[in-house]
């Protein structure tokens, strides 16, 4: 028995992976493989690992400028942040709330509270009807009053709020969430997946705001399935600098790459090989493993195994060649770009518009906007007197950011003006102290109609090939609460093939 134990542990130590990507996904798959001894090599072709978890240096501080939080169900990122020792440093944010600006007729007003994806529980409610309007209500109760025979299994969220509530509640509560949040239109959002049990609930109950109410309090407020909110720089982990309305979500004092940082750390001591600035070119089928062609125009590395954590475009170019039925694509990437401000503004200090704010579509340059020193108590206390940091996105599905050919120096006065029209204040020129610009390619959400689809389509490919995994916010859904389960099953199931595999 213990030559059979010595033998395994020899062929653990003999067996490599290399993982192709080094964002979160790729350093917890790494992980998750250098848990039982395997050799891990983890190549990363930016200058730094973490993806979207990324900070800067702005103003004398070091703040995100990548996903400022994530999502706290299942318990899955606490979980590992304890692992990493990292439990003290979890915060909460200022439950104050946020924002909807460019409300026709109103300007901005406090996003009603609860709801789900936008869609309110009671259309007369104070802070709904300040939104939609008397019509807007008496439009919206038409659904209590609507023969129950008139409902149907919805697949659209867009055309199911336009038939049920009317255009106000889908244009001025619900396209502000999933735009801000999602970076996508309602019409292209799948209700079963953005919402699960929305549609059931809707045929039980006779109407979609009574839904809401049943769902409400079946979820005591948990967050829809795939709602990455502001897990991602605004974008998600994927980018969401976005305020995340009606969600549980978490952050790390001094930062969410504190996370990234301690994950790196802890490979290297467990003896993982960490390269950056390394790209992977091909892959090449070699012997019992694979052959992985890189940017150094080196050897090729040589590996039992290889986890591909790239974003899809990138991640689908690598393995179509060797993954039959696997196509290349023209993937829908959302770019977004986030500009981060520290301004000397002390009309702020009473935080206007909450912890951030979302937009009603077309009304604004911008997307969104999160005031982290009114959001975090950490970034807050990092301030001197008078002085906030403002977070600024631009960008969404289908369009360019507005700031995409613009300088640095243009990039930060577009978002300066935008922060000022956001928050309702007057913010000059003279009240910049410093800024900072990300750009970020966003996956498409696994709430997309159709979406879900596509993925289990890639992944069952992928997987019909011996040696080879694929993880990352692009097939497990964005935000950290999914991606991280993700990459540790696709690892364990990767890392058993190659120990096994005769």
């Amino acid at each position: 028995m213990s030559e059979a134990l010595d033998r395994l542990v020899q062929h653990a130590h003999d067996t490599r992976v290399v993982v192709v990507g080094g964002g979160v996904s790729g350093l917890v798959a790494a992980r998750e493989c250098a848990k039982v001894g395997l050799q891990v090599t983890v190549i990363e072709a930016s200058d730094a690992f973490g993806g979207v978890l990324r900070s800067a240096e702005v103003g004398g501080m070091t703040l995100d400028v990548g996903a400022e939080s994530y999502a706290t169900r299942g318990g899955v990122v606490r979980e590992l942040l304890t692992e990493l020792d990292l439990g003290e440093a979890v915060v909460s944010p200022n439950p104050a709330g946020a924002w909807v600006a460019g409300v026709p007729g109103v300007g901005a007003a406090p996003l009603p509270k609860g709801g789900v994806l936008g869609i309110p529980d009671n259309p007369f409610a104070p802070d709904v009807r300040r939104v939609i309007g008397w019509s807007g209500a008496w439009r919206a109760y038409l659904d209590r009053v609507r023969p129950p025979l008139t409902i149907g299994h919805a697949h659209s969220l867009g055309k199911l709020v336009r038939s049920r509530l009317g255009a106000r509640v889908l244009e001025r509560l619900v396209a502000p969430v999933t735009s801000g949040v999602y970076s996508a239109r309602p019409d292209d959002i799948d209700v079963d997946l953005a919402a699960p049990g929305l549609n059931a609930a809707l045929t039980r109950t006779g109407s979609l705001t009574g839904a809401v109410a049943e769902l409400r309090a079946r979820r005591s407020g948990a967050r829809p399935a795939d709602a990455p909110a502001s897990d991602v720089p605004v974008a998600s982990d994927s980018a969401k600098v976005a305020p995340a309305p009606g969600g549980a979500v978490e952050g790390l004092r001094g930062g969410m790459s504190r996370l990234v940082d301690a994950l790196v750390e802890g490979l290297r001591e467990s003896g993982v090989e960490l390269r950056t600035g390394v790209a992977a070119t091909n892959l090449t089928p070699a012997g019992d493993g694979w052959a992985i062609g890189t940017s150094l125009d080196d050897e090729p590395l040589t590996a039992r195994a290889v986890i591909v954590a790239l974003p899809e475009g990138p991640a689908r170019a690598l393995l179509a060649p060797v993954v039959p039925g696997l196509e290349v694509g023209d993937p829908i990437a959302p770019v977004v770009e986030v500009v981060t401000l520290v301004v000397n503004a002390p009309v702020l200090d009473r935080a206007p518009r909450g912890t951030g704010v979302l937009t009603v579509p077309g009304s604004h340059t911008a997307k969104a906007l999160t005031h982290s020193s009114a959001k975090w108590d950490w970034v807050r206390d990092a301030t001197e007197p008078g002085v906030h940091v403002v977070r600024v996105s631009f960008g969404a599905q289908g369009e360019e950011p507005a700031t995409a050919a613009l300088d640095d120096d243009d990039a930060a006065r577009l978002a300066l003006s935008e922060a000022a029209a956001l928050l309702g204040v007057e913010l000059p020129a003279s009240v910049l102290l410093a800024a900072h610009r990300s750009r970020y390619v966003q996956s498409q959400p696994a709430a997309t109609i159709g979406r879900a689809a596509v993925t289990a389509a890639a992944r069952g490919a992928v997987r019909a090939v011996p040696g080879l995994g694929a993880t990352g916010a692009w097939i497990s859904g964005t935000g950290l609460a999914q991606v991280i389960p993700d990459a540790r099953d696709e690892a364990d199931r990767v890392r058993s093939a190659a120990l096994w595999r005769s």
